[in-house]
This record gives C-alpha cells, sequence and structure tokens, in this order.
C-alpha cells in the first residue's frame, strides 16, 4: 500500500466571484480534496482573488 501524503496549493489570481465549491470542483481530477477555501475580507466578506487547496494524493501519484 503506498503512504499517501498531503500538498497545500496556493490558487491565486482567482475571479472575485469564485466560491469554495467551484475552487473544489476545479481541482478534484487531481486527488482527493481534504480542504478548500477561498480567503475572504473580514469587514466586507467579498473573496480577497486567492485560496488554499489540500489534496490527498498517493506516493507515487502526480498532479499537473
Amino acid at each position: 500500500m503506498s503512504a499517501k501524503i498531503e500538498y497545500r496549493c496556493f490558487v491565486g489570481g482567482l475571479s472575485w466571484a469564485t466560491t469554495d465549491q467551484i475552487l473544489h470542483e476545479a481541482f478534484s481530477q487531481y486527488g482527493e480534496i481534504i480542504d478548500s477555501k477561498i480567503i475572504k475580507d473580514r469587514e466586507t466578506g467579498r473573496s480577497r482573488g486567492f485560496g488554499f487547496v489540500t489534496l490527498e494524493m498517493r506516493r507515487n501519484e502526480r498532479c499537473y
């Protein structure tokens, strides 16, 4: 059995309209998504145009 590794990726240059769900769906083809989060302005709740995705992959898999 292959060991699993978590990768946390910064994703920048996102549209203001990008949601957590859209980000999750966009990266789901690369592995099992553990977490996806759009970073939002504390005061306005509006997207800041970037986020993070954490994927779990087997050691021998590659994300292109």
